[in-house]
């Protein structure tokens, strides 16, 4: 899970190369999927819209998005 510093976008990329990602309280607000290459991603959501992002440093800067690793509470 990624989100951003104020927590109202929360990025989910799921192990089966899918995606969900959370705006507020509307879940789901964009979905599809997503391809890894290095530290570079590509997006496509549902309606055909495509996107990109890169990880550095542990960042992920997901078009004009920065989003932090949410860390899973024990």
């Amino acid at each position: 899970m990624w989100v951003t510093a104020d927590g109202h976008i929360r990025q989910e990329l799921l192990p089966d190369g899918r995606y969900d990602e959370a705006r507020g309280t509307r879940p789901s607000a964009f979905t599809g999927r997503y391809t890894v290459t290095g530290s570079h991603l590509d997006y496509v959501d549902g309606t055909g819209f495509t996107a990109t992002g890169d990880i550095r440093d542990g960042v992920l800067y997901h078009e004009h998005l920065v989003l932090y690793r949410e860390e899973k509470p024990s």
